[in-house]
């Protein structure tokens, strides 16, 4: 079902587009077959849908705060005082925007990295998704940077004269520029991660999932991410706005009826029972809306918020948040 109030038109990216980026998808996983040619790197492909385990536990917007990242996955019980893991086989979702308003993001980003690669050798996981402070840092959007986020990236020497974008830019903010503008080193990170996933019977996105993004299919939509940040493609003008899936707040800032009856088609239309979503931060805590089917975990752990600790659980029907 498309609803009236999310045109289509206002998506400028073609469907011809996402199903050649789809197909190139599936390309690489045929190629790692047995016989064929060629093959991808070690860590391709990446999967949008995975099988259901005994415990998920969701994350919250962390802004650069690692203090709160390490509070959030000690409740999770996912790491030791020491940030080893030692969640066996527990799920941890990380909604998205580690980056902006603190100083610890590339700290945080590696500490999530290496607890992904540890969680996978005893049989969980840790996906960490691209929220909007991750895309908007890939468009240059500055706004929220903090000092340290600044330092964190020096530039590595004059720009090339012929390189407009960086010569534009102030010299505190070229060093950035060139790590996180689409093929820099830390844009090549982002696109190791999903925009959205589906977690046994639950979806998670930073923003929501519009049902634009049910008809073209989260593979599609989550590849076109990547090959943006990957330098690929022209940015898709669907990454930002209303109408975004890391911007919509449908679904998180106490909907009516009408997003609801939007949220049932879309889930329906994803076969899950329920989406998590990040962005908005919900005063009183973790909150649950349209009866349960979305639960909205932005909290503000960092400390630019307050730095309230709780996590969501779930574990098959039953979905609390842990304080």
């Amino acid at each position: 079902m498309r609803s009236p109030i999310l045109p289509a038109v206002a998506f400028r990216i073609s469907r011809a587009l996402l199903q050649a980026l789809a197909l190139a998808s599936a390309l690489m996983v045929l190629s790692m077959l047995p016989g064929c040619a060629s093959a991808p790197p070690a860590d391709e492909p990446l999967e949008t849908r995975y099988p259901a385990p005994q415990r998920v536990v969701a994350i919250g917007d962390l802004h650069g705060d690692m203090e709160a990242t390490r509070g959030a996955l000690r409740m999770a019980g996912a790491i030791d005082d020491r940030d080893r893991w030692i969640g066996g086989d527990l799920v941890v979702v990380q909604t998205g925007d580690v980056l902006d308003r603190g100083d610890d993001e590339d700290a945080i980003i590696g500490l999530l990295e290496r607890l992904d690669g540890e969680a996978r050798s005893q049989g969980g996981a840790v996906h960490a998704l691209n929220g909007n402070h991750e895309l908007m840092n890939a468009y240059l959007d500055f706004r929220y940077v903090t000092p340290g986020g600044f330092a964190d990236f020096p530039a590595g020497g004059p720009p090339d004269p012929a390189d407009s974008l960086l010569v534009s830019l102030e010299p505190g903010q070229r060093g950035r520029a060139e790590a996180f503008r689409p093929g820099g080193s830390m844009a090549l990170r982002m696109a190791r991660r999903n925009t959205a996933v589906i977690v046994g019977s639950s979806v998670f996105v930073h923003g929501g999932i519009l049902p634009e993004h049910v008809e073209w299919g989260l593979d599609a939509m989550n590849e076109a991410v990547r090959a943006w940040l990957r330098g690929e493609i022209p940015q898709p003008e669907w990454i930002r706005g209303e109408l975004s899936p890391v911007w919509t707040r449908l679904y998180s800032d106490s909907p009516d009826a009408a997003a609801c009856d939007v949220l049932e088609s879309v889930l329906d239309g994803l076969g899950v029972q329920r989406m998590v979503v990040g962005h908005t931060v919900q005063g009183t805590g973790i909150t649950a809306f349209c009866g349960g089917r979305v639960w909205a975990i932005d909290v503000g752990l960092a400390s630019h918020y307050g730095g309230r600790t709780e996590v969501l659980e779930i574990r098959g029907d039953v979905v609390r948040g842990l304080r």
